[in-house]
């Protein structure tokens, strides 16, 4: 507002902080308010500022806020009615105050944010309190600054600080640097993100290759195991058939009568149950039990 005002003319915002001007003349020792058909046209310009600041602080208020300050009678009036509603009274402005400064105490930056987030905040909070009379210098801000980076940020902190006189250093331009030293950290980790990114394709491709040769490997050792398996089968099976040839053909050599020795005749080439003398052997025990009864 005040510089909208003042671009006008000075004298308006002169008005609106100083109250009024209205023409007075001495007589007999004291002031009086001179009749407006006296007026010097000086006098009635400068008079006429507090109608214009009247005016234009009206047009930019909505009617609830009009209400408020529709029974002032000068621009000042307006003014500190409106200051009033706003920023409350002093007592206000002093606990506000303290506030602010306990705010600006304990600022810190918070995680992940920007540079341009922690400016803005801290911008807010220095702005608020220079609005209520509290004064800092270049060099005290500046230092507040660099306390409140993190740890990420103390090289670029210390390559200031040696390289620039903190007097006289501005917190905009400090801001710029921080904010072009930060561009610069993102554009590199786009680029190592990128390259990771890269480097896990190849990564991925190289294990899904692996992984294909491991299993081709394992299905040819699979088909040779199998493979092994079943000639061990058909040999074993050989075997089995081989062995019961032998068996039978041992069992029918084993048996054959040629090569035993008879128990009833005591010759060789047959057992006793096919002995040819068995029946005269019969015949003969059986007489001589005969005789013997």
């Amino acid at each position: 507002m005040k510089i909208f005002v003042e671009s006008l003319d000075k004298g308006i915002w002169d008005a609106i902080e100083n109250g009024h001007f209205i023409p007075k003349f001495e007589k007999d020792g004291s002031s009086i308010k001179k009749p407006w058909s006296q007026w010097t046209d000086a006098e009635n310009k400068k008079a006429k500022f507090d109608c214009i600041a009247e005016n234009i602080i009206t047009s930019a208020l909505n009617s609830d806020e009009f209400f408020k300050i529709s029974q002032c009678a000068s621009a000042k009036e307006i003014w500190d009615t409106l200051e009033v509603t706003h920023e409350g009274t002093n007592d206000v402005k002093r606990a506000r105050k303290h506030i602010l400064i306990q705010e600006y105490e304990m600022f810190r930056m918070l995680k992940g944010e920007s540079i341009a987030e922690v400016q803005k905040r801290f911008t807010h909070i220095i702005n608020h309190l220079m609005s209520l009379g509290k004064t800092f210098d270049k060099e005290e801000l500046n230092i507040k600054i660099f306390k409140y980076l993190d740890r990420s940020w103390q090289t670029k902190v210390t390559a200031i600080s040696q390289s620039k006189d903190l007097t006289s250093l501005t917190t905009t331009s400090l801001f710029g640097k921080l904010r072009e030293h930060e561009l610069e950290m993102n554009i590199l980790n786009v680029q190592e993100s990128e390259d990771k990114h890269v480097r896990n394709i190849a990564l991925k491709a190289a294990k899904h290759k692996n992984e294909q040769d491991s299993s081709d490997e394992s299905e040819e050792e699979n088909f040779s195991l199998l493979s092994k398996k079943f000639s061990k089968f058909l040999k074993r099976n050989r075997n089995k058939e081989s062995n019961k040839e032998r068996y039978e053909n041992k069992k029918t050599s084993d048996f054959n009568s040629n090569n035993y020795t008879s128990f009833g005749c005591g010759e060789q080439g047959h057992i006793k149950s096919d002995c040819p003398n068995k029946e005269g052997k019969e015949k003969k025990s059986s007489n001589k039990e005969k005789k013997g009864k």
